[in-house]
């Protein structure tokens, strides 16, 4: 059975697959930098998530955005990502609709989509996990 995803070897598709991750990586990082402020607890508690999941949140987030970018844990770290994204779709933004420009999930559902496809074609030649090639496949 063959494990591996193939990508043409081509360094146009290369720093583009980097360009995808590096991308969702600063979003979640930017993204990760509010939830560090102690008032989003509040934001959290009137949507009916515990305040005790601020800080893992945030750290999710931070960590996980680092690891997208130098392509450590890419496919463990878009998982996460990819369930964030779903609560966001399903927990905060569905009741508002599709579009972004009421409130809605459509830049949501974007980013897991591309959240999607890194965990599919993994950390890509362009990472850290292609470098050093001792990293289990499940963990790249």
């Amino acid at each position: 059975m063959n494990t591996k995803a193939n990508l043409k070897e081509n360094v146009l598709h290369d720093i583009t697959h980097w360009g995808i991750r590096a991308s969702i990586g600063v979003i979640f990082i930017v993204h990760s930098l509010k939830k560090f402020d102690p008032s989003w607890q509040e934001w959290l508690m009137s949507i009916g998530i515990p305040p005790e999941m601020q800080l893992p949140i945030a750290l999710a987030e931070f960590i996980g955005g680092i690891l997208l970018i130098v392509g450590v844990l890419t496919r463990v770290t878009g998982s996460i990502f990819a369930i964030i994204l779903l609560g966001a779709i399903f927990h905060i933004r569905w009741e508002n609709g599709f579009f972004v420009s009421q409130g809605g999930w459509e830049w949501d559902l974007v980013m897991l989509a591309a959240v999607l496809t890194i965990i599919v074609a993994g950390p890509g030649r362009i990472s850290i996990s292609h470098l050093v090639k001792k990293i289990p496949r499940i963990l790249q």
